[in-house]
Order: structure tokens, then sequence, then C-alpha cells
């Protein structure tokens, strides 16, 4: 024992080591009668055992003060008889500094907490429907060489990568775990891996792991948690949200969750979490006073639990919506008796909680594959391609895999922006998954999670489709956040409700009011009147998913308006200027396409200064 140290009991409340100006407090939980204490690793391999005493016992909880021990050169552990393992509370974890290190060194938990000045930083709180998702993974975001950071894979990596953030037009991120975690993976006996065979690295990080430590690995200056921190108020300061992604498996306790959760909401400042795993605890999150405001982001969330969420008041629950996904590709892909669900995906908007949509997830191929290849090429997993999953309703086109077809080429960058328009001009929130808004590719492969690699990575492609990609996907989230009818609190109800001669929505056919929601139809025109948003402008939203060219008829609008084209995904109809006006003439369609027409004052009936303007 070291003799300038005083060593006390305390009665603690709470879990975990704590630092102070002079020391640090210990309390853990043990539940055998075996002798348990603190295992303390110092200079030059120097290890202290301290037991805990009944006189720091609180129920099952156990406490010791520390004091004159320097702890910038102590680490610790807990032991329990033969027992030793690191503390779960652990706020950063020495021993994994460097990612894809089978060779570990011993891990164990750090002593030191660190001051952090968060100046004047207001809480946000932007509503989920006003939220545009951008998900990343910290490593795989900025890995490639293509990227252009200094600090590549790291939170500093990202940092570097804002300004591309706040040009597309992304006002929250959300990050694949990165929390403390170990990459390194079981070897599979006989398998043959793309790059390296001995090992393989969970580039995803969907397992447990030391919850309370952000990911060592991901900090460009050997101190996570300072990184982590600069990282979450650097995308504040340009007025970007952070959400957190953590997996919990079944061996989790319920409270700790919740313990995790308000920690880094406290801690770091984070906006928000997303969670996964089969036993979140939906009813503590939504009765703790403290993630009020919090945005809590499930992968599920039960019918028993929906009265609490009804009852807590902001709207800041949120479910994955994968039936988006799957109704979304196969409407695109032009498979029958999809109409009704298009049309009711499309506005779908619940009020008690947030539905996230998205066409394409870390999950399942990337946006770009799913109109490249209708099979999946798991091969370099090393599991035999039996990992992913079977079905990803795809078509690609004509041609598995890549294609120098020009035809072939323009349908997919066709399809690419049909998908996009179907993303970001639908009621919920929208995802975007990183690289998808410049096609990116994974090869075909639909389950990258150990492909640390070109598969897994984003390639930051420069090239004539991916500008003409990232260009139309940033102005459809600049339409959406210019117009409130896109992004609305709660779902249109289809209703006129205002007594103006129009629902909120509407739907039309080749005739007006009349949409053809037969088995076989194809295509369908959504009418949005501005006035239910408090705005003067409507949308008319023209999809056509047949292989063959169609017209929709264009709804009346009042005396001294017309419908102008604004956009539209094929760029084949010379008919359809962006110019012309549209009054009682019909909307011409491509093939597979989409257009976007806006309500505007007729020329006819604008004045003499208007015209000139």
């Amino acid at each position: 024992m070291r003799s300038d140290w005083k060593i006390t009991c305390y009665k603690p409340e709470r879990q975990g080591g704590f630092s102070f100006p002079g020391g640090v407090k210990f309390a853990a939980t043990f539940s055998s009668k075996e002798e348990c204490g603190i295992l303390l690793y110092g200079p030059k391999g120097k290890e202290v055992r301290i037991p805990f005493s009944p006189e720091g016992q609180r129920g099952n909880l156990y406490g010791i003060i520390i004091e004159g021990i320097d702890t910038a050169k102590w680490s610790y552990n807990y032991y329990e008889g033969a027992k030793v393992f690191t503390d779960p509370y652990a706020k950063r974890v020495f021993g994994l500094e460097k990612w894809g290190n089978p060779k570990r060194q011993r891990i164990a938990g750090a002593l030191t907490d660190q001051p952090f000045d968060w100046e004047k930083e207001e809480e946000s709180q932007r509503p989920f429907e006003d939220v545009v998702l951008y998900g990343l993974n910290v490593r795989g975001f900025t890995m490639h060489k293509s990227s252009g950071v200094k600090k590549r894979g790291t939170f500093e990596g990202l940092m570097e990568k804002i300004p591309y953030l706040k040009e597309l037009g992304i006002n929250t991120v959300e990050l694949m775990p990165c929390y403390e975690y170990e990459e390194c993976m079981e070897r599979i006996p006989g398998a043959v891996q793309p790059e390296k065979e001995a090992q393989r690295y969970n580039l995803w990080g969907f397992q447990n792991g030391y919850y309370f430590a952000p990911k060592s690995s991901f900090s460009a200056i050997n101190n996570p948690q300072l990184s982590m921190k600069n990282m979450v108020k650097a995308l504040h300061k340009n007025g970007i949200e952070i959400i957190l992604h953590f997996y919990f498996p079944d061996s989790v306790r319920q409270m700790f969750i919740l313990e995790v959760i308000r920690y880094w909401i406290l801690e770091y400042h984070i906006d928000g979490v997303r969670l996964s795993g089969a036993h979140i605890p939906v009813r503590l999150l939504a009765e703790d006073p403290c993630l009020g405001k919090a945005k809590i982001w499930c992968d599920h969330l039960l019918e028993d639990d929906m009265d609490v969420i009804e009852n807590a008041g902001e709207k800041h629950f949120a479910e994955d919506h994968p039936g988006f996904q799957m109704v979304f590709r196969r409407f695109l892909k032009g498979d029958e008796g999809m109409i009704g669900e298009f049309l009711n995906m499309q506005r779908r908007n619940p009020a008690s909680y947030a539905l996230i949509n998205y066409v394409a997830d870390y999950q399942g191929f990337s946006l770009y594959d799913s109109v490249c290849y209708e099979r999946k090429h798991n091969e370099g997993n090393g599991e035999g391609n039996r990992d992913g999953a079977e079905v990803n309703h795809t078509w690609n086109c004509g041609v598995e895999g890549e294609s120098r077809k020009k035809a072939i080429v323009e349908l997919r960058k066709k399809q690419l922006k049909n998908m996009l328009t179907f993303l970001f001009l639908s009621q919920g929130t929208p995802f975007l998954f990183s690289g998808d808004e410049m096609g990116n590719t994974r090869y075909g492969n639909n389950n990258c999670y150990c492909q640390d690699n070109e598969v897994g990575w984003v390639k930051w492609k420069e090239n004539a489709v991916a500008k003409e990609l990232f260009s139309y996907t940033r102005f459809m989230i600049s339409l959406r956040k210019q117009y409130r009818i896109f992004h609305m609190k709660e779902e249109l109800k289809v209703l006129d409700t205002k007594g103006i001669g129009y629902p909120d929505i509407s739907y039309h056919g080749t005739e007006a009011w009349r949409p053809d929601m037969s088995y076989l139809s194809h295509m369908a025109g959504i009418m949005l009147h501005g006035a239910y948003a408090g705005e003067e402008p409507s949308f008319y939203l023209a999809y056509n998913m047949h292989w063959e060219t169609h017209e929709l008829a264009l709804p009346k609008l009042p005396k001294g308006f017309c419908w102008k084209l604004l956009a539209q995904t094929d760029p084949a109809l010379e008919a359809e200027k962006t110019d012309e006006e549209k009054t009682e003439a019909g909307a011409v369609l491509a093939p597979r396409s989409a257009a976007i027409y806006l309500s505007v004052p007729s020329e006819r009936n604008k004045t003499g200064n208007e015209k000139r303007k």
C-alpha cells in the first residue's frame, strides 16, 4: 500500500470512478462473498490491490475514496476472487487505442476526467419533422484516401467534413457505435478474407462494449473524451445535431441502459440516441425528466409502451420505418399492387411519435447498389455468402453489377433520383446514409459489417454522375426545408378542413381527382395544398413508375394561378419545359420518372412591374 495515499470508505449512491482534485472515488457492485476490490496499475508495471470493506457497503454497492493518488499515472480494474474485469462504468479505457490490433495490451479503466468549456451552448430543440438525418460510421466516413481529410477515420476527420454536411443541407447526423468496443473478431476457419486472412474487424461495432467510454481509436489526439466533445461542440456551432447509435444485447440491464443514455446526454451534450436491441426500456426513458426533449429513436416501439409515449408531451420518440423502404423499392421497380401502399406510406406521419424513413441504411444494399444488383455478393465476409438479407426488393436495370452501357447508366441515374424524390418529399423524417448522395457502392455486399476496406468505406467520387446526384440531393433537401407542406407535424387528412375547396392532400390520375388505384397501376399525381402549412404555393408530385410514357392530369387551380414545372428526373422530354405554364394541360411523364410542379401566379394576371421582375 502506498504510504502517501489516504484511503477511506464511503457509502456510494451510484457506480463508477469519479476523480476530484487530489484523488478519486470508486463505487462498484459485487454480489458474491469472495474478496472484492480495486486492482491499480501504476508506473513500471506496479500493481496495488485495495479490497472493499463492509464499512463502505450500501446493499451490493461498495465505495472507496483514494486521496493523494496521481490519477494521470494510474489505471484500474476490479477483482472478485480470482476474476479480474474492467469497470463497465469506465469513462475511458486503456488498451484499445490502436485500431485492429489483435495482440491487445491489458484493458483497464482510466482515472482522469478533464473539464471542458462548452461555452454558451444552447440546447437544441429541433422537432423530428424538421430533421434531415445523415447516418455515418466514424471510421468508414473518412478512412478512404479520396476523403481528402488529414485525420482519416477519426472524430477529427468528421469535423473536417462539416462544411460538406452544411453544403448538402444536413442538420442532424447519426453516428454508428462510437463507444469503446473490441473490433477484432474471431477468424472463421478456412475462410478466405479479401485482404487479411488472419483477422476480421467489426467496422460497425454492434456488440457489447464499454458504453461510457468514447472509442479510443477514433481519436486523432489520443484523448477520446476531448475528441468527442470537440466534435459535438463543432457540430452544434454549425447547427448540426448529433445522435449516437447504441446496441444493447439481452444480457444488459434496462436500468444500466438508462444510466448510459443519461450520461451521454448530460456529459457529452448529444441530442439523442438510436437504440438497437430486444429489451429497450422505453417506459423508463419516457418517464425520465432529464430526457424529456432528447431524441429517442428505437428499432421498434411496442404497443404496450404507446400510452407513455403519447403522454410524454414532446414528440421526441421515433421508430425505424423499414416498411417505407420495402414499399418504395417495390413501387420503383414496377411491382404490381403497390400504388395504395405507396400513397399511404408517402403521407404516413403519427401524431405522438416520428417515423424514420429510408430507402437505404447501413444494412442492405446502398442506394446505388439497389439499382445495380438483385443478388447479394457477400463472399468477402468469409461466411459463404450465407449472411445478409436474401430478399432486397431491388432491380439491377438489366445488368448485374457495373455497366458502361449508356442506356443502363442513364436509367440507373434516373431511378436514383426517383428514390431521392420519394425520400425527401414524403412526410416523416428522412434518413440518408453517407455516400448515397454521390452513388457510393459496396460492390453488391448487403452486410459489410466486417469489411474494413473499400467495401465498407465511403468513396468520395468526383465524376459527373456523382456530382449530378449530389446536386439533386442538395436540391431535394433544400426544397423540403423551404416548404413546410413537405414536413408537417401531423399526418395530412385528405380533407378540406379549411373550407377552401381543396383538401390538404389529394390524389389524381389521367383524370383530375380520380387516381387509378387498380392492381396494375404504376402512377399517381399527389397535390399538396400550401394553405394547410400557412404558405402560398401548392405542389403537384407526379410519379410514373411504368415502363411506358403516360400523362397525368393536373388539377385546376384558382383563377390567376397556374402550374409550373420545377424539376423532373428524366430530362428527355423536350415538351416539358421548366418555364412553361400549365393550366388544364396534363403532365407528360417519361417511363420510370417523376416530376414536381408548383403553383405560381399566371403571367397573364401579373402587372407590368411583376413581369419585369
